[in-house]
């Protein structure tokens, strides 16, 4: 009898960063801040930027052309294809089309998702969903985002960002392997802007005006993206803990979203996690927003930090505000 419901791993994984480097010193000259300030407080050295003719979809077809590489596959074998993003090439077509073509993955169903900084996430579960089911056997998740376009570098929280994508190919496991629970969530109760550009969809419509104000780029309560995190992180981790009854101890590592290093710490000292277990490399990167994950997981194996049987604790928290966890037993 054929298994109906399968187990979902990820089989390869795949990175890619432009090559323009903004570091904080740079930033020092055009915006009020400083290098002191930003890696006290994030934790972020330098940040890579997108070049003027570099789309969201160029850094997301190249990182999932290295991810398909890593798995062995061929792009014919991708049967379906989701890209998390924020920023999007065009309102219409959605991106994860205009990666098809570019990655002329053309056997492939393709959508894009918007969770923002947890996209990659909720991307993952939803073509998870897809595998465990069998009506695909391939999904290309990928996480990309060009924040670099969406940034008024004339604010001080411009220092957040960087721009990036990160993929990973999942396809069916065995019972002893994969993914072992997920959880997301929406809350759209408390200060759900808190994290927002406010113009340029149906509500504010672009117009002389509207780009007079600056109203066209992405704005943000630091302070409450800092109680959000450190709020539903922990939530969200102590149920997928419950879900499959490990505890923190069980967990070999932890590959969050990368929003700050405050943030990160705070969640491990709540979860009560070593914070040697928590991967990051904002240093690097900043936050690539639905890049982070994705990214920082395709580091983390190429480093050979990931062994056979390790449980592996995903977490994101993004506008809205979205935020999950997941853990998943690595092949």
């Amino acid at each position: 009898m054929r298994q109906v419901v399968r187990n979902v791993k990820i089989i390869g994984t795949g990175s890619y960063v432009p090559e323009t480097v903004y570091t904080n010193k740079y930033l020092e000259t055009i915006i009020p801040t400083s290098d002191e300030w930003i890696v006290a407080n994030l934790g972020i050295r330098e940040r890579h930027i997108a070049a003027p003719n570099q789309t969201t979809s160029d850094l997301a077809t190249e990182a999932g052309l290295r991810a398909v590489e890593d798995a062995g596959l061929s792009v014919d074998d991708i049967e379906l294809l989701i890209v998390a993003t924020a920023t999007a090439d065009r309102k219409a077509p959605s991106t994860a089309a205009i990666v098809q073509d570019k990655m002329k993955a053309y056997r492939a169903a393709a959508f894009d998702i918007s969770a923002v900084c947890s996209g990659f996430l909720f991307a993952m579960s939803v073509g998870s969903q897809y595998i465990a089911s069998g009506v695909y056997h391939n999904v290309l998740i990928i996480g990309a985002d060009t924040f670099s376009r969406i940034v008024d570098w004339t604010r001080r929280d411009a220092v957040f960002f960087g721009d990036g994508a990160g993929a990973a190919v999942l396809s069916a496991a065995n019972v002893t392997e994969g993914f072992l629970a997920y959880r997301l969530y929406t809350d759209s109760s408390n200060k759900k802007y808190g994290f927002t550009v406010p113009a340029g969809g149906s509500e504010i419509p672009l117009t002389p005006e509207v780009l007079n104000q600056r109203l066209q780029y992405f704005q943000m309560d630091g302070r409450a993206v800092f109680d959000s995190a450190t709020q539903v992180l922990p939530q969200a981790i102590h149920q997928v803990l419950d879900d499959t009854g490990l505890t923190i101890d069980d967990i070999d590592l932890m590959i969050p979203h990368q929003p700050s290093i405050k943030i990160l710490k705070k969640t491990a000292e709540i979860i009560g996690l070593p914070f040697e277990k928590v991967m990051t490399n904002m240093d690097k990167y900043a936050n690539t927003s639905g890049g982070t994950i994705p990214i920082l997981l395709d580091e983390v194996k190429r480093e050979g930090r990931i062994g056979h049987g390790d449980k592996v604790l995903f977490a994101a928290v993004g506008s809205g505000w979205t935020y999950g966890a997941a853990i998943i037993k690595w092949e």
